[in-house]
């Protein structure tokens, strides 16, 4: 028998990976917009199973290299890796395959107005699979109670609802193709305390309930120690060395405070002295940044 017949591939060989592999990696990957350069050289891999926290200051390019994950945007050099294959070379319709299989939290929860809680939540349930109504409607409740919200929310619109309610519909829907990859970009922005922490204690029990790796850009340091398994920080590029990697701590949340980067620390504990020292240097001299 010819034994090119086993290579075939089908759909569940594409999910028979290497389980010790992981399940994003990043390789040599730059971004730029035209002059600007806002990932440089990047080298990053996420275990399956793992929560990581990206942090950094503003403009240092936390949001891009999610939408660089998932192939929104495209490197300007270097590869991109999903469950062992590169995002580059995959076309339109095999990349909105792939797609199916993450989750995403927007910062706003990009809800659409014009639809109930009911239609947010099932939208891509509508748009990606052949469930029944019914089936739709069992999936959308055992969502939002899994982000502790009651049936009465349903048929409310967006405007109707508090902004910690909105981040958890958006949870709910990101949750509703059960995907292998969550993405979480500032889940706590905008939001008291409490709030927050109710929006932490979700991402912490989302993990127990599905076997889910994800992905949390924050500058919560509370949300970076409750939720992560690791740290990572970047730093804007501009601003670096010659060579200098731009990951500037990698490691468990623990460890972050006891580093001697000053400014991993100043970060961290949020000190803004140097920096505005910085900045008057750096308008002494005639310089602008764009990442400031």
């Amino acid at each position: 028998m010819n034994g090119k017949r086993n290579e075939t591939k089908s759909p569940l060989a594409a999910h028979l990976r290497d389980p010790l592999s992981p399940l994003v990696r990043l390789v040599g990957v730059h971004v730029d917009f035209g002059r600007q350069q806002v990932l440089r050289a990047l080298n990053l891999e996420v275990a399956r199973g793992e929560t990581l926290a990206i942090i950094g200051e503003s403009g240092c390019g936390k949001t891009v290299l999610l939408k660089t994950i998932i192939g929104l945007v495209r490197p300007s050099q270097g590869q991109v890796y999903f469950d062992d294959r590169n995002l580059a070379l995959m076309g339109e319709r095999e990349l909105t395959r792939q797609r199916v299989r993450f989750g995403f939290l927007f910062q706003q929860a990009a809800l659409f107005d014009s639809m109930t809680v009911a239609q947010n939540v099932a939208f891509p349930l509508r748009q990606h699979t052949q469930k029944s109504n019914e089936e739709i409607r069992e999936i959308v409740l055992a969502r939002l109670a899994e982000v502790g919200l009651p049936e009465s929310v349903l048929e409310k619109k967006p405007a109707e609802l508090s902004g910690g309610m909105r981040k958890r519909v958006g949870l709910a829907r990101a949750l509703a193709l059960e995907p292998e990859l969550m993405l979480y970009d500032e889940p706590t922005t905008g939001l008291d305390p409490i709030m927050s922490d109710v929006i932490n204690e979700l991402i912490v029990s989302t993990r127990q309930r599905h076997p889910v790796t994800s992905i949390v850009v924050t500058h919560d340091m509370r949300t970076a120690h409750k939720v992560a398994d690791r740290v990572v920080m970047l730093y804007p590029v501009p601003r670096l060395a010659e060579g200098e990697d731009q990951i500037i701590f990698d490691g468990p949340p623990e460890t972050i405070e006891r580093v001697m980067d000053s400014r991993v620390t100043q970060f961290v504990r949020g000190e803004a002295r140097e920096r505005l020292m910085e900045l008057r240097q750096q308008t002494a001299g005639g310089q602008t940044w764009t990442n400031v």
